[in-house]
């Protein structure tokens, strides 16, 4: 059973903007359901959570937030929620891509100085299209093998990047163990180089008293 109901609002007032129902004969839509969507819409910040399910009975809505907008569906409890966000990702991508493509880079002035309800109503048909590609069972199992090969690909590529990390970090201990050790042998030389200096200046005084000390004493003693 894919989503019974989507809707797209605006996150500073929850106005919605466009929406779409695909109502099925053994779970119809009611106005209960309706009156949830609207206060779930009306609920969400800046501050929420960008993706969260919340349960209502034997039913589950699903939202997710991006730039500015919020997208919320309703679907059965045993709906895959891994499906549902992704059901969600792409219902975004598509309609911030028919923003784009309808306003280019003021869309999101349009968005904010938009007073009417549903707005953009033109959409619906965009949404339809993808609830009927969730209708397709194999369909949904090959999107989701597609998601679940993605996790994994970045999974990889983390893991490759701490180790990377690790190894770096690793080169950074032994480079800083080894300046240690040449700071030590710094700090000897220098002190060495520092006595050298001061016997090298105290030399012609301590030759000069020996010559008179040696003199004196011929004179005097001998």
């Amino acid at each position: 059973m894919p989503p019974l109901l989507t809707q797209v609002a605006r996150i500073s007032d929850g106005l919605p903007l466009v929406a779409s129902q695909t109502p099925s004969p053994g779970t119809p839509l009611t106005n209960q359901h309706q009156k949830e969507a609207k206060d779930i819409l009306r609920k969400i910040t800046t501050g929420t959570p960008t993706k969260m399910s919340i349960t209502s009975g034997d039913m589950v809505f699903y939202y997710m937030t991006r730039d500015s907008l919020c997208f919320l569906t309703l679907a059965e409890a045993r709906y895959p929620k891994r499906l549902a966000f992704l059901y969600l990702d792409e219902v975004c991508d598509m309609i911030l891509s028919e923003l784009v493509k309808e306003f280019d880079s003021n869309w999101r002035t349009e968005v904010d100085k938009t007073a009417r309800p549903f707005a953009f109503i033109h959409y619906d048909p965009i949404i339809q299209r993808k609830q009927r590609e969730f209708q397709d069972e194999r369909l949904q199992r090959s999107k989701l093998n597609d998601d679940l090969s993605e996790i994994q690909s970045i999974m990889k590529k983390n893991i490759n990047d701490l180790l990377d990390r690790g190894e770096k970090l690793d080169n950074v201990q032994n480079i800083s163990q080894d300046l240690l050790k040449q700071s030590s042998g710094f700090k000897w030389g220098t002190r060495k180089l520092t006595w050298q200096a001061r016997l090298q200046q105290a030399a012609p005084i301590l030759v000069g008293g020996s010559i008179v000390a040696f003199v004196t004493y011929v004179k005097f003693f001998w």
